[in-house]
């Protein structure tokens, strides 16, 4: 029978990464933890990074100074998506450099909010996740009644 498709499962096989498995008793955020969400984030960031240098080569081997203006124009509005996109990943890589920071600090995994433990399902889902569920849901309400 084939397993449920959750939002883990999928980040994870994108990374090539098996999820934790924790074992009964186990310590939250012990050094097996640590380690296996620094594979994750450097995994990740290693990723993002080939992205980079696969645009720059792109944009340098593909840019042409098109004499039609149509031509020119849609060149022009595919690098300007590939560099909105790169844009989004940078801010998403400096997310990742601070998690692994966070991880330095063995301060990963617990709610910034209201300092209780993210989750080890939740991480894998989402490893810059800074707040835990409970905090992120109240931040995403007050955010749609206020309009901040």
């Amino acid at each position: 029978m084939p397993r449920k498709k959750t939002a883990t499962n999928t980040t994870l096989q994108k990374l090539g990464i098996e999820p934790y498995k924790e074992k009964k008793g186990e310590e939250y955020m012990n050094d097996a933890q640590y380690g296996h969400f620094r594979h994750i984030l450097s995994e990740w960031k290693r990723q993002l990074m080939e992205e980079v240098d696969r645009t720059v080569h792109h944009m340098q081997d593909e840019a042409a100074n098109f004499p039609d203006p149509v031509d020119r124009a849609s060149q022009e509005e595919e690098f300007s998506l590939e560099l909105r996109t790169r844009d989004r990943e940078r801010k998403l890589l400096k997310k990742i450099i601070q998690s692994i920071n966070k991880i330095d600090d063995e301060e990963y995994g617990y709610c910034e909010s209201c300092g209780i433990e993210i989750g080890i399902r939740r991480l894998e889902a989402r490893p810059t996740a800074e707040l835990c569920i409970d905090c992120k849901t109240l931040d995403e309400i007050k955010e749609r009644q206020y309009g901040s």
